[in-house]
């Protein structure tokens, strides 16, 4: 088996955004090659605000192909709703979808203990892409980045964990 090689087409101009849901909302952008391009924090504050200001960010990426949404209810109505608008692909999750794939089962005894090995292995995401490194990382943004690797994963972007992401 390849480690985190590229299958079907290798078009680097394509990118996938991964949002952990909210009102304060993780957002994190992998390029095609599935390397990490930037990840942040946003805090939208109501439901109408995201509203206006998810035309803004889809524009800002203009190769974007698939959004992957972790959560549900009112707000990923709003994103599916923009995204499916501009034609791109959306997949839903919820954690139990990802957390599986990169946490150990002890990891994820509580909420806390989970965001908080989350937030190891989206600092060990952001190394392995090359990334500005953060001086601090939020857990909204942390988590983005697993549902991100998750996504690329589940899309067929990527074939495998790549090697230096992986645990034993």
């Amino acid at each position: 088996m390849r480690s985190g090689n590229i299958t079907g087409s290798t078009d680097a101009s394509r990118s996938l955004l991964a949002v952990d849901l909210g009102l304060r909302t993780g957002l994190a952008l992998f390029a095609g090659s599935g390397r990490l391009v930037w990840y942040r924090s946003h805090n939208f504050g109501t439901t109408e605000r995201l509203r206006h200001g998810l035309p803004g960010i889809f524009a800002s990426i203009g190769d974007l192909e698939a959004v992957v949404l972790e959560g549900g209810g009112n707000l990923a109505t709003v994103w599916e709703r923009e995204a499916e608008r501009r034609g791109i692909t959306v997949v839903r999750i919820g954690a139990e979808r990802w957390r599986p794939l990169f946490l150990h089962d002890r990891e994820q005894r509580s909420g806390a203990d989970a965001k908080r090995y989350a937030g190891e292995l989206a600092r060990r995401v952001i190394d392995w892409s090359g990334a500005r490194r953060p001086t601090s990382l939020r857990h909204d943004a942390a988590e983005a980045i697993m549902i991100g690797l998750w996504g690329l994963l589940h899309l067929g972007w990527l074939d495998s964990l790549p090697r230096e992401l992986q645990r034993h």
